[in-house]
């Protein structure tokens, strides 16, 4: 396989990551709130989780995308 090709397909398969963080933030987005419709006064007790959970998914999301762009331009 020609190496070039090689590298293109990685840093594809790296972007899948990124599919997966919409997934993700879009999953924990929606079920934020939905429990908080269900149960407003519990809403504000869950935000600080609400903000950890968007920032630890969108980290693997920049994380997928700078190995792609590694594969694409550094090797």
């Amino acid at each position: 396989m020609d190496p070039v090709a090689a590298k293109f397909i990685g840093a594809g398969i790296a972007c899948l990551g990124m599919g997966g963080v919409g997934i993700g933030l879009g999953s924990i987005f929606g079920n934020y709130l939905s429990s908080a419709l269900r149960n407003p006064s519990a809403a504000q007790g869950q935000f600080g989780n609400l903000i950890f959970g968007f920032a630890v998914t969108e980290a693997l999301g920049i994380f997928s995308l700078l190995i792609a762009l590694l594969l694409l331009f550094a090797v």
